[in-house]
């Protein structure tokens, strides 16, 4: 279960990725040249927002079947770089990034202007993106490629 959980969670890392780089490409591009905000844009940004929420619920599930987690002893966790990242860092950025992608989105929808549908897109989807791309930095692991 742990090997096909962390393999879908790998897998789903790509569309997020691709998805949110869309997203936050699309709005600087409105943004910029002022561009008005379409149908198009609303699809990409809710698909965006739709795949960062199950790549977090794959998450959570991952969290309690892995074995680089611990929760029976927080202290020697703490302790230990790679356990203390699985238990406490990655789950805290990554939870903080779905924050701030559902916070743009909200405020996407409510925008009554494209200039600041697309500026909520570009400033909150962009910084959940740069929170995604440290964090799976910071784990050793590559933004491409697997490491499995």
């Amino acid at each position: 279960m742990y090997k096909f959980l962390l393999g879908l969670h790998s897998g789903i890392r790509y569309i997020v990725i691709i998805l949110f780089s869309l997203a936050l490409i699309m709005a600087l591009i409105g943004l910029f040249g002022r561009k008005s905000s379409n149908e198009f844009h609303r699809k990409i940004n809710l698909y965006s927002l739709i795949s960062a929420h199950v790549q977090l619920l794959t998450g959570l599930i991952l969290y309690f079947y892995s074995p680089n987690v611990m929760f029976s002893n927080m202290g020697a966790a703490m302790k230990d770089p790679i356990i203390r990242y699985w238990t406490v860092e990655h789950s805290a950025m990554m939870i903080f990034a779905v924050i701030l992608i559902t916070v743009g989105h909200s405020r996407s929808k409510k925008a009554i202007d494209s200039v600041n549908k697309h500026r909520a897109i570009a400033l909150y989807y962009g910084l959940a993106l740069l929170v995604i791309l440290l964090a799976i930095y910071q784990s050793g692991r590559p933004i491409f490629g697997s490491s499995m």
